[in-house]
C-alpha cells in the first residue's frame, strides 16, 4: 500500500512501501504533526534512521531540506527508498542511502564528518532500541549545534538516560504512539 507525501514540492505524490518487510509506517496525521512542530526546515541536513520506505526523509526533502541520509539494514527497504527517490527525480547530491544497522552506523557518519540538523528515528517497539540509539546519537559527534532528535516510540518505551548534550524539548502523544523531541544544547567551556 503506497504512502502519500503530505507537503511541499512532492505533495500528494505516492511512494511505495517495501514488499515482504514488516514495517510500521508513520501515520499521515503524526508525520504532519511532526513537520508542523519542526516548521521551516529549508537547507537542513536530515538523518532518517530505520528509514523503511524513506517517507520521513523524502517528506523533508519535499519541504526544502538540502540533504537526507537514509539508514536501514534491510536490502528491500534500501531498494524501495532508491526506487521512491528515482520516481520523484530527486537529484543524487541530495541524498545518501546506507544499508546498515542503525546502532552501528555512527562511526561511519563520524568518519564522513556528517553533521545533521534533524535526526528522525522510528525503531521497532518494545526492544529498547530507541533509548540505545539516543545514547549513541548523544555520544557520537554527528549533530550540528541546536540539532533536533525526533523519536517515534511506543508509549511504554522508556527513553530515560543520562545524556550529555541532548535535552527533552517536547513530547506529544497520539494514541499508543509518542513523539519525543530532544534538542542538542552544548555548554561553552570557560
Amino acid at each position: 500500500m503506497p504512502l502519500r507525501i503530505i507537503g511541499g514540492e512532492y505533495r500528494s505524490r505516492l511512494i511505495q512501501m517495501p514488499k515482504g518487510v514488516e514495517i510500521r509506517p508513520t501515520q499521515d496525521k503524526v508525520r504532519g504533526a511532526i513537520f508542523n512542530i519542526l516548521g521551516d526546515i529549508s537547507a537542513k541536513n536530515i538523518l532518517d534512521l530505520f528509514a523503511g520506505s524513506g517517507a520521513f526523509g523524502i517528506e523533508a526533502l519535499s519541504r526544502g531540506a538540502s540533504r537526507a541520509t537514509f539508514v536501514d539494514n534491510n536490502s528491500r527497504c534500501t531498494e524501495t527508498i532508491k526506487a521512491n527517490i528515482e520516481s520523484l527525480r530527486i537529484e543524487d547530491y541530495q541524498y545518501d542511502i546506507i544499508r546498515s544497522n542503525a546502532l552501528s552506523v555512527f562511526p561511519r557518519l563520524v568518519k564522513e564528518e556528517e553533521r545533521f540538523d534533524i535526526v528522525f528515528l522510528d525503531p521497532p517497539y518494545y526492544k529498547d532500541i530507541a533509548r540505545k540509539c539516543l545514547i549513541n546519537i548523544d555520544s557520537y559527534d554527528i549533530l550540528s549545534p541546536n540539532a533536533l532528535v525526533v523519536i517515534e516510540h511506543f508509549k511504554k518505551d522508556s527513553l530515560e538516560s543520562d545524556l550529555g548534550t541532548l535535552f527533552l524539548e517536547k513530547q506529544r502523544v497520539y494514541g499508543d504512539t509518542v513523539i519525543t523531541m530532544f534538542r542538542r544544547i552544548t555548554h561553552e567551556k570557560s
